[in-house]
């Protein structure tokens, strides 16, 4: 499988020694794609499908929907750093042990929603309708790049691969930067969140650079199902894909703000 700038996906079973496991000779044969993730099938479990990944990722999203609509009708904008803090932590648990567990999965997308429902109701009450539209955007883009993936019109080689992940680290280490030295000269760092027009150029390459990212992600969902791995790791494929939607989400969001001050 091609690497991916995602961390949910480029830890899956097989990136690395395990994945010449079942080739080596002697070895019992399985199929080809169970070899690639160093995960022999089983006769207790079906392999994944588009199905089973698209309504795992359905039930996460409602999930973080819903918990973000009940923090925002009870006003609990205290919950938004928890709430980041537990998706965080929850979401490093979850790449690390590199296997998939429902109620792990379920519970991100709680605190993500728990949070994204704190902050969206915050900036409502700044500017009104941003929510709605930062929605849409998010939808807009989600779609578009799945058709984009599906028709074939980018295709996902290794070299796109490259740069895509070179660009999520390079805007990673950006924002990093930012953050830093914004503790030494109260807050304006180095302007990427300032409001002013280098800031909505950032939000507008980070929005791209995620968006791309779902090309990858979809690649990597793409993989497992041609690998034909167990279809409880639906569940991780929904998580990874999760982990884009919430960036792309707070960073429209993020832009949507700069362009209602001016």
């Amino acid at each position: 499988m091609r690497s991916t700038s995602n961390p949910a996906f480029r830890n899956l079973p097989g990136r690395g020694g395990y994945a010449t496991t079942f080739n080596q000779p002697g070895a019992q044969a399985y199929p080809r794609g169970y070899a690639g993730y160093g995960v022999p099938p089983t006769t207790a479990e079906r392999p994944v499908t588009v199905d089973d990944v698209v309504t795992k990722t359905a039930i996460t999203l409602a999930t973080t929907v819903v918990a973000g609509l009940l923090t925002a009708y009870f006003h609990a904008y205290v919950l938004a750093v928890p709430g980041f803090i537990v998706g965080l932590v929850v979401a490093l648990i979850i790449i690390f042990r590199r296997t998939p567990n429902p109620a792990l999965v379920l519970t991100y997308a709680a605190a993500e929603g728990v949070a994204l429902g704190a902050i969206s109701a915050l900036f409502e009450t700044l500017y009104s309708g941003i929510v709605l539209q930062a929605i849409i955007g998010t939808v807009g883009v989600f779609i578009g790049m799945l058709v984009v993936y599906k028709t074939g019109a980018v295709r996902v080689t290794p070299r796109l691969t490259k740069w895509i992940v070179g660009a999520t680290v390079g805007a990673a280490v950006l924002m990093l930067a930012n953050l830093v030295m914004g503790l030494f000269t109260h807050g304006a760092g180095l302007g990427l969140r300032s409001g002013g027009p280098l800031a909505i150029g950032f939000s507008l390459l980070v929005i791209g650079i995620a968006a791309f990212n779902f090309l990858l992600d979809f690649d990597a969902a793409d993989q497992m199902i041609r690998a034909g791995m167990p279809s409880k790791w639906a569940w991780y494929a929904a998580f990874g894909l999760m982990t884009t939607l919430v960036w792309l989400y707070l960073e429209i969001l993020r832009l949507l703000s700069y362009l209602n001050r001016r």
